[in-house]
């Protein structure tokens, strides 16, 4: 269960980026065929606002929080902030349930604050990707209470009813709820309404076009504003089947196949895209790709006028508390990079705010192995073919907080499922075990700055726990380490941006079936990379085939790098070929 809650809130996002008339036309050709855009050679990093620096003493962090580290986000070399949910809300989903999509959660700041955290944003050459929920709303957002209100609300039709004469609707599984029921009896109007996360979180009707219309004007408002760009959460899921037919037996168990790329989502963004992205020269990405390449390409091909980017997220699952298979991971990352070589983008990503800790999950977080498995991570994104996404804090390598008990926890669906297995009987203590390893409060723990009470994150009482472990892993230290993590993290965004071929060249798998290291080179006009990384805690060996008497080593998580065909635990190295 804790695994289709992770995978459902990563499975179907957009991302839509506007970008400005004079990057477009610095746009440039690399190499044949090879189209040069800003947004394949940003580097984003997403920052969850409610952890990451608390400025007034509440415990919550806030948006004159994070003003106050846009130098530290800019010394990192990234582009791109994205920002999860500001808006009003009674935060029953950590503002993924929005009550007013115009307003700032007086939690966060005020619209003041933003409007000076934009700028902020801007006066250091960086840009701002927002947030917005439109599968579903708070129902505590006016249109769901006018729309509750009566049957011949105009509102009524913003979102999914199905009148209680008619008997119960067919069944529909709901991600956050405590039955995984996702009609709701309203008694009010005698009537059930759809959610497929929490109760308080009713689905928008996407087929009606005055919502529709809502949306766009919402998405104008903050266009204007100036923002750079906005995450459509869970815009996967927003086509339905209106009719509500009868799914066959066992359907939750691959409920994805039944919730994505529902009637008309496609004619739903091609309306997007008429009336806001091209109206705002925007860039729009997709995380989540449907269920097959083939829908990958309908929303992202450029000639479907849709979307620019997807947003693969077959990876992230892979992850186990047990281990995972390195070749499952090779085979999956190169069968996505084989569809999109030669036409469409990527995004590179194994975190997010969906996610436990990046080093926790693909790593190894003991402490013999913390730093060596985070470099290694951050070598592997930063060194693929896509847009890399990074999670705040995995550039200290951060890791899990190791929660025991459930009072620990702040994430409604855990807890949610947790009363569930209780009133069911279910098996507490392997439920306990796997959120351990899964929640998504193991990313949400605050963002360790310092040695200082609560991590120099608040002065106040957090609203999460923080790591216990920040003595030995914070950025204060790590700012004075050379060879920490952030600074490792550092050279290799540099590293990127110096070499397009890093961005841009051709991805080749080499030593294919070495179950315990990956190899791939990256090609572009003639300059030749090979990447070399063990993802194990033991010496391995490596044949690359490649002759590497005349090549030079570029980077290397370890002071001395061992010589060609052989890797220590954890290790990367970056050779240049020559």
């Amino acid at each position: 269960m804790v695994k289709k809650l992770i995978i459902s809130l990563i499975c179907s996002f957009i991302f839509i980026l506007p970008f400005s008339c004079k990057q477009k036309n610095e746009e440039t050709q690399i190499g044949k065929d090879i189209d040069r855009k800003w947004w394949k050679e940003a580097i984003v990093y997403q920052v969850y606002p409610r952890s990451f620096k608390d400025s007034d003493g509440d415990g919550i962090g806030d948006l004159k929080g994070i003003i106050s580290k846009l130098d530290y986000i800019k010394s990192l070399g990234v582009d791109v902030i994205w920002l999860n949910p500001i808006y009003s809300s009674p935060n029953d989903d950590n503002g993924y349930d929005v009550s007013d999509y115009r307003g700032i959660m007086k939690e966060f700041g005020t619209m003041n604050d933003f409007d000076s955290l934009l700028k902020g944003i801007h006066d250091r050459g960086l840009k701002l990707v927002m947030d917005l929920v439109v599968n579903h709303s708070s129902d505590e957002h006016e249109w769901f209470k006018k729309s509750r209100s009566s049957r011949t609300s105009p509102y009524r039709d913003y979102y999914h009813w199905w009148n209680a004469e008619r008997g119960k609707p067919s069944p529909r599984y709901s991600l956050f709820d405590i039955n995984h029921d996702a009609w709701k009896y309203d008694s009010l109007t005698n009537a059930y309404y759809l959610h497929y996360f929490s109760r308080k979180q009713p689905d928008l009707n996407w087929e009606n076009p005055k919502l529709r219309q809502e949306v766009y004007g919402i998405m104008k408002f903050w266009a204007d504003k100036g923002i750079d760009g906005f995450r459509l959460d869970a815009f996967g899921f927003a086509a339905k089947d209106t009719t509500f037919p009868e799914w066959p037996k066992g359907y939750e168990k691959n409920f994805m196949k039944y919730y994505a790329m529902g009637p008309h989502l496609h004619d739903y963004l091609k309306e997007m895209n008429a009336e806001v992205f091209s109206k705002y020269n925007v860039m729009s990405v997709a995380e989540g790709a449907g269920n097959s390449f083939e829908d990958a390409h309908n929303l992202v091909d450029a000639d479907r006028n849709e979307l620019n980017m997807a947003y693969a997220f077959e990876a992230v699952d892979i992850a186990k508390r047990e281990g995972y298979d390195l070749l499952h991971f090779k085979e999956v990352f190169s069968r996505w990079d084989s569809a999109f070589a030669d036409k469409g983008w990527l995004s590179v990503f194994l975190a997010n705010h969906d996610q436990a800790r990046l080093v926790s999950r693909f790593g190894n977080d003991d402490p013999a192995y913390r730093d060596l498995s985070a470099k290694l991570l951050a070598t592997f994104i930063l060194s693929m073919r896509g847009t890399p996404y990074w999670y705040y804090g995995d550039e200290l390598g951060m890791t899990n907080p190791g929660f025991t008990k459930i009072e620990d926890y702040r994430d409604m669906p855990t807890l949610n499922e947790y009363k569930h297995l209780k009133e069911t009987g279910g098996n507490i203590d392997l439920f306990l075990q796997e959120i351990k390893f899964s929640s998504r409060d193991n990313g949400r723990t605050p963002m360790q700055w310092d040695t200082s009470s609560h991590v120099g994150f608040t002065t106040g009482t957090p609203w999460i726990q923080t790591n216990s472990n920040y003595k030995m892993i914070n950025a204060s230290a790590q700012e004075k380490d050379s060879n920490s993590c952030l600074n490792y993290f550092r050279k290799m965004v540099r590293l990127r941006k110096e070499n397009v071929a890093l961005v841009y060249g051709k991805y080749t798998l080499l030593d294919k079936t070495n179950p315990d290291a990956y190899v791939y080179t990256r090609e572009l006009d003639g300059k030749k990379f090979l990447i070399l990384l063990n993802f194990k805690n033991k010496n391995v060996t490596v044949d690359p085939g490649i002759d590497l008497t005349k090549s030079r080593i570029i980077i290397s998580n370890y002071m001395t790098a061992s010589a060609p065909g052989s890797l220590k635990p954890y290790e990367a190295v970056i050779y240049e070929v020559l």
